[in-house]
């Protein structure tokens, strides 16, 4: 099967339903009434968008179907500690197990690490998921549009904000980004890498950024490497960035999103 995407989300759905099988719906969503309140995750980006001129979101992901392994000593306390100290707005984590190697261990472990609010990274194709992912402690989830029809991605909008989450709609082109822009949500992610491919394409991911409305908030996710990158995403209209493996591969992941930060480039 060439298209990544359609693998990935195929294996998802099985994999979700044998999890609703153990554990049916009405008793996640009592797991997810129980937990404290989001920490504000929209609210987060945009302060630091404010003062610094734009909002970090690091990542935390042990493995990728792009890059394989990533980072083989794997700590997501500590990378969220480092994070943290190292200027991040938000943190994202991977919870996928087969492809990226992730865990809801992962996401529980980076949020309760640091002060930060957490993304959950993963292929949202069900309400279930959405109270799975209350339940970890996520403060916010993700919608790709690639993955699911318009009617779905409503719905899990409406079952994440139920819960007092953020949601990021992700859109790769056109077509993707008309479909989000119908989302309530302000948080829209311009992914500059294909799902079904894998190839990144900075110059159409600048394109779109062009096109988000003023009232939303735009962020770059994948291929961001250096204050260039950044320089120029933010000349197109990107607010906040989603950096990850360009900062795992550091020896010190926290003091690389600094130097980015801070870069002359995208002062």
């Amino acid at each position: 099967m060439n298209d990544i995407l359609e693998k990935i989300c195929a294996d998802t759905r099985l994999h979700v339903e044998q999890a609703k099988a153990r554990t049916p719906f009405e008793q996640m969503h009592r797991d997810a009434l129980r937990v404290m309140a989001p920490r504000g995750f929209a609210s987060a980006l945009r302060a630091k968008s404010e003062s610094e001129g734009a909002g970090y979101i690091a990542e935390i992901k042990k493995a990728s179907p792009s890059a394989g392994l990533i980072r083989p000593t794997f700590s997501p306390k500590q990378l969220a500690q480092n994070y943290a100290e190292g200027g991040a707005a938000c943190l994202s984590v991977l919870t996928e197990p087969h492809y990226f190697q992730g865990s809801a261990v992962d996401l529980v472990e980076a949020r309760s690490a640091c002060k930060l609010p957490v993304l959950r990274k993963d292929f949202m194709l069900d309400v279930w998921q959405v109270a799975e992912a209350r339940a970890m402690g996520a403060d916010c989830i993700l919608v790709i549009m690639a993955a699911v029809d318009d009617a779905t991605a409503m719905e899990l909008h409406n079952a994440a904000t139920g819960y007092g989450m953020d949601v990021l709609i992700e859109a790769h082109d056109r077509d993707e980004l008309k479909r989000a822009l119908k989302l309530p949500s302000r948080l829209i992610g311009i992914n500059s890498r294909n799902l079904k491919t894998l190839k990144i394409d900075l110059h159409e991911a600048e394109e779109l950024i062009k096109l988000v409305p003023l009232e939303r908030f735009a962020i770059s996710e994948s291929g961001i490497h250096s204050g260039e990158d950044v320089a120029r995403m933010k000349a197109a209209g990107a607010r906040g960035f989603l950096v990850g493996e360009s900062l795992l591969k550091q020896e010190d992941p926290g003091a690389a999103l600094s130097m980015l930060r801070r870069s002359k480039a995208n002062a």
